[in-house]
């Protein structure tokens, strides 16, 4: 998702910091944002000049330290909470005090979030949605102490300098798209558990018949079946109702490495740049 984020921002004319946490992790990030690139150049989506143009505006940082003096920083580290809170935590020493301080997640407490920093109000959520490049929407998260000039600005940049459509919404478990889809995609997996009909005939059903980009297996395996399932169990524990359990296939096939597109087979099997085999 940063890679994505990233690249997104480059191609609306953007400069763009990308910060990782190593060398190494950094030079892959930027290899496969060029690689992305690539593919849209052998699509005609995109010019080598292009391409050279969106490259040369994202800038490599080894260190978080370089990111104080952007107008707005979007962590998009893993979905893990006291990773989020050491980075928030940081990011805040570092930070000018005007600069909003923005994460990804899809799950966790903003509120939580803010609370190592010592200006909450500055702290906001800006959920992407998988594809970033293809889908024009993002969730602006507000925790509690999310300051009114905060959304405003957030809002602004989302419609007004990267041209899509910026939802409010107000701090709950999984928020709207990932609370809703990833029950989507947990009901199929008990239509699929059930043996009612097979995986490719139920997003068969689902594309054809209701006009899915995807149909709900081959999206868990883009969105990666761990990431559908950390988020499943901490919905769970939030809400405690049990149409948030998940599916035992869900759980069995992330204990077996079958994670999706990152890992080569999910319920599908895909090639290297992600398309179906």
């Amino acid at each position: 998702m940063g890679q994505s984020i990233c690249e997104m921002l480059a191609s609306n004319g953007l400069d763009v910091y990308l910060a990782e946490q190593s060398d190494d992790r950094l030079a892959h990030a930027i290899g496969l944002i060029e690689q992305s690139l690539d593919k849209q150049m052998e699509r005609w989506a995109v010019t080598a000049a292009e391409k050279k143009l969106v490259m040369s505006r994202i800038h490599a940082k080894s260190s978080l330290n370089e990111l104080q003096a952007c107008e707005l920083v979007i962590e998009t580290i893993t979905e893990d909470l006291d990773s989020k809170l050491a980075i928030f935590k940081e990011l805040d020493a570092v930070c000018l005090p005007e600069v909003i301080l923005a994460s990804n997640t899809s799950t966790l407490s903003l509120t939580e979030l803010a609370s190592v920093t010592s200006s909450p109000g500055r702290v906001i959520g800006m959920h992407f949605v998988y594809p970033v490049n293809k889908t024009d929407l993002v969730e602006i998260v507000r925790g509690l102490k999310t300051s009114d000039d905060v959304f405003e600005r957030t809002k602004s940049f989302v419609e007004t300098t990267i041209h899509k459509k910026g939802v409010m919404v107000f701090e709950s478990p999984g928020f709207v798209t990932t609370r809703l889809i990833c029950l989507f995609i947990n009901e199929a997996l008990h239509v699929l558990e059930e043996g009612v009909a097979s995986a490719e005939d139920i997003d068969s059903a689902m594309r054809i018949g209701y006009a899915f980009q995807h149909g709900p297996f081959e999206m868990a395996d883009r969105f990666g079946l761990d990431s559908i399932l950390a988020a499943l169990e901490r919905m769970f524990r939030e809400y405690g109702e049990l149409k948030y359990r998940p599916s035992f296939i869900l759980k069995k096939m992330v204990r077996g490495g079958q994670l999706g597109v990152k890992s080569g087979h999910g319920f599908f099997a895909y090639d290297k740049d992600g398309g179906r085999l």
